[in-house]
């Protein structure tokens, strides 16, 4: 039965005179209007609310990322060590590998997107990937030094983080009013930064306890994964929006997605930018072989990027919501640039390391979850997760090219050479970047992409009520 709309205001504490109203129902009307507390705020929580936390939601899911990442920045903090001065690979095999690792399973973060959106279940798809990660950290125990075994073992660790990215960051869309994205992915990552900050930490102290056992350090990282997965699923809520149960997402419907100009620009930049970044490892390597660092201390490299991770995301997060998304993300490559081009800079000894990492943190904290909180607002609930997901595709696959171009440019040119190159790449990345989602009069990056069979009054049901604001704006855009 439609939903029945009264064509006057309710006034809090003044009953309601409409002779067309049942009697019952005016009572009903008059005294909800009187014994509400939404309707009568007070200054103090009015303030409050301007500075309220993020949702439960998003801290269990932050939770969850923090857990995970203590696991995977244990294995990720040495396995460029282990590669290149364990196994003596080249640049360009280091940068063929470290490609895969991050985008060689870059098509299942679609695949992962569009079961989630097609199923309803997220908790489920990023639950599954979750697990997936943490079964092949025991796996790497039975790799041992065949390259070829630790690229399948990698590659199943990337799977299983392709399949849960998408739909962890949609669940946080799904929990957030959409002016606070930002806020909301700023607080994620900082405590996801907290778990990159402590893993390097609990290698090396693994690695001193162990004897320096890399094996050790795999079955630490198996039982901290183990551990996410299980707060996943005791405390994270999958949202589920009230829709049609026959209104299936299929494949047609989610290729229309790239017929938004606002999406499709998003996709575009995200390919450019993750073309124009190279991999933490290759940071790290250039940065122990300038200042000729023990093997002993080089995860707390990444440990010190975390930490300038960790304490900028939350803020910068918040910045973003206030002055803008674009400006801020933007902003992050300039100081990725400076980090560039200070790995042959007149910097030396520890200015140089604390002002690179801090750079590199900066860089991380200012864009890794922006982009998101840009993508948000323009995407439809029903594809809100494919949407993602292909956005984190485009980036990803670009990022394995990118990889094994500055592996072949190292082994070519030189590191030095390489690292003012990538640079460049850099700027022109930005420039490109800020061509395509530059502002395009009212509403160019914040009107949701709508998917064939969405209702033409779909409002964003994190989002307060405003009755005929979002067709105000529609047909605002549609007269531009």
């Amino acid at each position: 039965m439609p939903r029945q709309r009264w064509p006057w205001t309710v006034h809090v504490g003044r009953p309601v005179v409409a002779d067309a109203m049942p009697r019952e129902e005016r009572k009903r009307v008059y005294l909800s209007t009187v014994t509400s507390p939404a309707a009568t705020p007070t200054a103090g929580k009015s303030g409050r609310r301007r500075f309220a936390k993020v949702s439960g939601n998003v801290i269990a899911l932050g939770t969850v990322s923090l857990i995970t990442d203590v696991s995977s920045e244990m294995v990720t903090a040495i396995l460029p060590l282990y590669l290149v001065l364990g196994l003596q690979l080249s640049p360009l095999a280091y940068g063929m590998i470290d490609g895969v690792y991050t985008g060689a399973t870059a098509l299942l973060r679609l695949v992962g997107g569009y079961v989630a959106d097609r199923t309803r279940r997220r908790k489920t798809v990023a639950g599954f990937g979750y697990a997936l990660s943490a079964v092949a950290k025991l796996a790497l125990l039975a790799a041992g030094r065949s390259v070829p075994a630790i690229g399948l073992v990698i590659a199943a660790d990337r799977t299983g983080k392709g399949l849960r990215a998408a739909p962890r960051d949609a669940m946080i869309t799904l929990s957030t009013p959409p002016q606070e994205l930002g806020r909301a992915f700023g607080v994620h990552r900082a405590m996801d930064s907290v778990g990159a900050f402590l893993g390097p930490l609990a290698a090396l102290g693994v690695l001193a306890l162990a004897a320096n056992s890399f094996d050790a350090v795999f079955v630490v990282s198996f039982c901290v994964a183990a551990l996410g997965v299980m707060v996943l699923v005791l405390f994270v809520r999958d949202r589920r929006e009230a829709v049609p149960a026959t209104a299936k997402v299929s494949v047609r419907e989610a290729a229309t997605l790239l017929r938004n100009a606002p999406v499709r620009r998003l996709v575009l930049a995200a390919c450019l930018l993750g073309l124009a970044t190279i991999g933490d490892g290759f940071i790290y390597l250039l940065l122990q072989r300038r200042e000729e660092l023990s093997t002993v201390w080089f995860p707390l490299l990444a440990a010190g990027t975390s930490l300038g991770y960790l304490l900028l995301a939350a803020p910068l997060g918040v910045l973003a919501d206030r002055v803008g998304r674009l400006p801020v993300m933007l902003g992050g490559y300039v100081a990725l640039t400076g980090a560039y081009l200070l790995l042959f800079g007149p910097l030396g000894g520890t200015p140089l390391l604390v002002v690179t990492l801090g750079l590199y943190g900066l860089f991380y904290a200012a864009t890794d979850g922006i982009l998101m909180a840009l993508a948000g607002p323009v995407l439809p609930d029903r594809l809100r997760t494919t949407g993602i997901a292909l956005i984190q595709t485009g980036q990803a696959l670009a990022y394995l090219v990118s990889s094994v171009l500055f592996g072949l440019a190292w082994q070519t040119w030189g590191p030095a050479t390489a690292s003012r190159v990538a640079a460049l790449a850099v700027v022109l990345a930005v420039a490109a970047t800020l061509l395509l989602l530059r502002p395009r009069g009212r509403g160019a990056l914040t009107e949701p992409a709508r998917s064939p069979t969405e209702p033409d009054d779909h409002t964003d049901p994190t989002t307060p009520a405003q009755p005929g604001a979002d067709r105000a704006d529609r047909n605002a855009e549609a007269q531009r």
